[in-house]
């Protein structure tokens, strides 16, 4: 049973088609992560170091220890709104032991086998999950897209509100949302004209949507918010910093991290592999990836980095990217690592709202409508499940909406409903 959990040779396909798409992948996936693991390190209370870190070390040590093929893993929205209050009450050093804690629990979680119970979550509540997720993603990048400062909160719909609020307030910044539509439309149409020009190699539309947008604002001298600076290095060990007297008060909040952890991303493996029609042994390994996450995010906590888990956004771009292996994670932290060390002033160029298109092109393909509409047109009670979970997933946030549709699922089954 260990030795299942441990990498296995087969696991790395070097052939040079293959590994030139997880190449391609990889790199498209760090030029989307890199702004979402700054952020995310500034939103939670630590620095953009360390959310730099968690997306170098966590990202490798997953893609190497997890049982996904597709999974990319870091720092995330979900577990950012977990990590506020925890920082606000205990400071920014109570990171470091708590990060090493709830990677403890998730590898337990693995030893113990509770990947493939926590794996049977329903599928309406991982649909919903999904929905509710894509509509969060699209959101965010609200302060991106119109140029301003984000609102104060912790909800995903007050602060979105709150942005807009502020986007009129300040005036609209027009430049700022032709870059993002303009991302979006090379975004979509480039594959079709890949297609019909019968392009040999596979070049990501994503990948194309941020060189394009770049070229245009270099080229239009547009006033836009880039990037920024980027830290030039990655992690320092901060084990000394632990004093075991703080380990006690730290146990509940560890657990609630360690279970948003295991279930974001068993759920964002799930949702990669049916991106993928995955079958038989190119499927993922639940218990294998808590082991992954587990240990990515207690060595990642070591080195002054953050609690990480699957990422969905990153996970779906690197799908959406050909990845074929997990060679393309492992690219993707390889390149976050060289970009901190040596490409920094370059990428920091980057317009936000290019970056903020990407994504919100993302949502959408994760939404993916034709499937939503087909998963609607089932029973009543699967599509009250899937749609109750989305909204509780905006309304509140992702464990409510995990919980609230399991609760409504078994309800639904017990009265037959479903």
């Amino acid at each position: 049973m260990i030795r299942e959990l441990f990498p296995r040779r087969q696991d790395y396909d070097l052939k040079k088609r293959t590994f030139l798409s997880d190449l391609i992948a990889g790199v498209t996936v760090a030029v989307v992560a890199l702004p979402l693991a700054l952020g995310f390190g500034i939103t939670s209370g630590a620095s953009a170091a360390a959310g730099l870190t968690t997306a170098v070390i966590a990202g490798f040590l997953a893609a190497i220890f997890g049982g996904s093929h597709y999974q990319v893993s870091g720092p995330t929205g979900a577990m950012t709104v977990i990590l506020v209050p925890i920082i606000n009450k205990y400071g920014i050093t109570a990171l470091v032991p708590l990060g090493l804690l709830a990677g403890v629990m998730v590898i337990f979680m693995a030893f113990l086998r509770f990947g493939a119970t926590i794996n049977r979550i329903p599928w309406g509540v991982v649909e919903g999950f999904t929905v509710g997720i894509a509509c969060v993603i699209a959101l965010q990048q609200i302060p991106l897209t119109f140029g301003v400062p984000k609102a104060s909160g912790d909800r995903t719909i007050p602060i979105a509100f709150g942005t807009l609020k502020n986007a009129l307030d300040l005036g609209i910044h027009w430049q700022s949302i032709g870059i993002v539509v303009l991302t979006l439309v090379v975004k979509f149409t480039f594959p079709k004209l890949a297609h019909h020009f019968k392009f040999r190699m596979h070049i990501p539309a994503s990948f194309v949507a941020i060189v394009v947008a770049l070229v245009v604002v270099k080229i239009g001298s547009l006033s836009l918010q880039t990037i920024g600076e980027i830290p030039r290095s990655v992690g320092s060990w901060r084990g000394n910093v632990i004093e075991l007297g703080e380990l006690g008060h730290l146990l509940w909040p560890a657990f609630i991290v360690a279970f948003l952890c295991a279930i974001e991303s068993l759920l964002s493996a799930r949702v990669a592999d049916g991106m993928v029609h995955a079958q038989g042994d190119s499927r993922f390994s639940p218990d294998r990836e808590l082991f992954g996450q587990g240990v990515a995010t207690a060595i990642s906590s070591l080195f002054g980095g953050l609690p990480a888990t699957g990422a969905i956004a990153r996970t779906s771009v690197n799908v959406r990217s050909r990845a074929k292996t997990r060679m393309a994670s492992i690219v993707h932290a390889c390149i976050l690592l060289f970009i901190a060390l040596v490409a920094a002033p370059w990428v920091s160029q980057i317009p936000a709202a290019a970056i903020a298109g990407v994504l919100i092109g993302t949502s959408y393909r994760i939404l993916n409508p034709a499937a939503l509409r087909e998963s609607l047109q089932t029973t009543k009670g699967e599509a009250a499940v899937l749609i109750i979970t989305a909204v509780a997933t905006v309304a509140i946030d992702l464990i409510w909406g995990i919980g609230i549709g399991i609760f409504l699922y078994l309800v639904l089954r017990k009265t037959h409903k479903i």
